[in-house]
């Protein structure tokens, strides 16, 4: 097995996804305990995830030095190659940040190499960089603005990378990935993919003869995970929309006129439009503003369970991607509390039930097509929990949300009468929160700018802008512009993930 050290990056786990899908038994270790866990496990391979500290830090989290004379192969990605080069008597330079994609050159195709081509996309996130070497190690790769984007000490067999192989958008990062379990640690690929049978069995255990309420939102994460659930214990199975007013439009209908048939069981509704508007009344942090979303899901979850005996869990179709942002591990940095994650309340009287939290969205839809469910339930875009709120940057007023509800259904309707809302992952629009001067009727108009954004992805992890011809992103925007109240213009938000998140706030 591969031990993944886990230094608090956004995709530390996804290193061991990538190394399962390979077929390779991967688990992640904190840095304090990586030490003592090889002495017991004696692992074929290392690797070190990056993370958000600089190796200057105080407190920064380190690796015993005695790890490197156990004779196991090393590869190091990002802070985890710095950790290397810091220990090992190298210089680190603070202060040299990149984020986003690059080109990596390749100028010496040993072992983690092999079979690539000499140039290649990569994905870089990072503050520091190493800027000498330690002794006995040679450099392999280049890009542009860092000099050793790749190293090797071939006699040890260590590796460091100061770019990202796990993330989806690093091209060839699986195969770099294999090379290092398969050259450098001789082992075997086992590919590997989710079984559904064993994720409805652990279900039936852990329930028993319980009653479990469902977070059901209509979206793809929740729609498998309800199914799931519904498989297990059948009538049990209790699952709630609730009619927040954040949501799109055709939601609610396909809960009352689709879901049943899927699920087998019927989706209660909540009305509770006016109660978000109430809640959600002044406030302007996003973080406040998630987090009040969370915990007026859970009040009305809570009040409903009264009228229902023996219920005793709370599923939600939390994915890996929400849980590593709601600083996921004991080491990652918190970007945003999403709300079914860090936006819930301390004191809940249900217990969580989220079969899919380990999993990110191109294995949940892995999942569903196993369940049978229908492609354009399984391929529908991802919507975010706190809906349209998070993509009102400000506060969420009932005139702001209905303009933002007009600009996205236009954004949606334009990519389908074009044929691009298959060929792109999300799209949406934002209410900015800036205005901007225009001239409407050969006068000055004062509004607020709509930011466009459009992407791809495979897990949300990563992500890059989608390259929508020009002549849609020109009819949506004379569309959003002339249809919706008080917009002054429209811009295209071309920033990949990372640095970007996927929504604005």
């Amino acid at each position: 097995m591969i031990l993944v050290v886990d230094f608090g990056s956004q995709t530390a786990h996804l290193i061991t996804r990538r190394l399962k899908d390979l077929g390779i038994e991967s688990e992640l270790v904190d840095p304090d305990d990586a030490l003592k866990v090889c002495s017991k496990v004696k692992p074929s391979g290392l690797i070190f995830s990056g993370g958000p500290a600089s190796v200057y830090e105080k407190n920064a989290p380190m690796v015993d030095k005695k790890i490197f004379n156990l004779g196991i192969p090393i590869l190091g990605i990002c802070y985890g190659w710095q950790l290397i080069a810091y220990l090992l008597g190298g210089e680190v330079n603070a202060g040299n940040k990149e984020y986003g994609p690059t080109t990596l050159r390749i100028s010496d195709f040993h072992n983690l190499f092999y079979g690539l081509p000499s140039e290649t996309s990569v994905i870089e996130s990072h503050g520091d960089t190493v800027e000498k070497m330690p002794d006995g190690f040679e450099k392999l790769a280049e890009t542009e603005s860092v000099f050793l984007a790749a190293v090797v000490n071939k006699e040890k067999k260590f590796y460091g990378v100061q770019f990202h192989p796990e993330a989806h958008h690093s091209d060839h990062g699986s195969e770099m990935l294999a090379n290092f379990a398969t050259i450098v640690c001789n082992l075997g690929l086992h590919p590997q993919s989710p079984n559904v049978d064993e994720m409805i069995s652990e279900i039936k255990e852990k329930v028993g003869n319980k009653k479990v309420i469902g977070a059901f939102s209509g979206g793809t994460d929740s729609a498998v995970a309800g199914v799931l659930v519904a498989r297990a214990i059948g009538k049990n199975f209790i699952p709630f929309f609730v009619d927040s007013g954040l949501m799109r439009e055709e939601t609610i209908a396909r809960i009352k006129n689709e879901f049943p048939k899927t699920l087998g069981v019927k989706v209660e509704i909540i009305p509770a439009r006016d109660l978000f508007l109430i809640r959600l009344k002044g406030v302007t942090d996003p973080e406040e503003k998630r987090k009040k979303i969370g915990a007026l899901y859970i009040e009305l979850f809570e009040k409903e369970m009264k009228k229902h005996k023996d219920i005793k869990y709370l599923l939600q179709g939390t994915t890996y991607a929400d849980f590593i942002h709601s600083q996921g591990s004991k080491r990652s940095a918190h970007i945003k509390s999403h709300h079914n994650v860090g936006g819930l309340p301390k004191n809940m009287k249900l217990k969580l039930l989220e079969p899919l939290r380990y999993f990110y969205t191109d294995q949940v839809r892995e999942i569903g097509l196993k369940l049978k469910l229908p492609k354009d339930v399984v391929f529908q875009q991802p919507f975010p929990g706190p809906g349209h709120a998070v993509r009102i940057v400000g506060e969420v007023t009932g005139k702001r949300l209905a303009r933002q509800v007009a600009a996205d259904m236009i954004v949606v309707s334009e990519l389908r009468k074009s044929g691009w809302y298959k060929k792109v992952f999300q799209c949406w629009s934002v209410m900015s929160g800036t205005n901007s001067t225009a001239v409407k009727g050969d006068g000055r108009f004062y509004g607020e700018v709509v930011a466009v954004r459009i992407v791809n992805s495979k897990d949300r992890m990563t992500a890059e802008i989608a390259r929508v011809p020009f002549p849609v992103l020109e009819k949506i925007a004379s569309r959003i512009v002339n249809e919706v109240p008080n917009v002054s213009r429209v811009v295209y938000d071309i920033t990949s993930k990372p640095p970007a998140t996927m929504e604005w706030e």
